[in-house]
């Protein structure tokens, strides 16, 4: 299985999409710490060092999921919760990036605070867009260590599959 992953950071998720059998075809960072420490640890993934509003997914073909850890300050309880009018929410970036590879699937991950009903006309229209693309979506809270990871907080996780 093959994916891209955005906001990769320093490849936690990528490394649990690893496990699961995914062929990583592209890993888009912009913090050139994480890229050094995803370099290092998987000296032959492609390491992507730049800003996801100006990478492009056109002719990444046959791709099977694309992943992100998209930023949650736009939506974090401990920030201002500006959502979409906040600079740095890339769920735009990410929903143009689905249209340029289309990938079978979808999963992008954000924070509890997504959840919260201000942001409820905003995720509907996400989903909305997804399932113009042709996904069946879906919004849910998972306990990380329910996954086998370390941390006890709880993460707000998109799922998009192509019907």
């Amino acid at each position: 299985m093959r994916s891209i992953e955005i906001c990769a950071g320093a490849g936690g998720q990528a490394l649990g999409l690893e496990q699961a059998g995914f062929e990583h075809i592209a890993l888009v960072e912009i913090n050139k710490h994480a890229c050094a420490t995803l370099r290092e640890n998987r000296p032959d993934w492609n390491v992507i060092e730049g800003d996801v509003k100006i990478f492009s997914a056109i002719g990444y073909n046959n791709i099977d999921l694309l992943a992100g850890g998209v930023p949650c300050p736009p939506f974090s309880i401990a920030g201002k919760q500006l959502g979409n009018d906040d600079e740095r929410d890339l769920f735009p970036e990410a929903l143009r990036l689905v249209r340029e590879c289309n990938p079978k699937a979808v999963m992008l991950e954000n924070v509890r605070g997504l959840l919260n009903p201000k942001f409820q006309e905003y995720r509907n229209s996400i989903k909305e867009q997804l399932e113009n693309m042709g996904y069946k979506c879906f919004w849910g809270t998972y306990k990380c260590y329910t996954l086998w990871r370390s941390s006890t907080k709880a993460e707000n996780n998109s799922h998009c599959v192509k019907t």
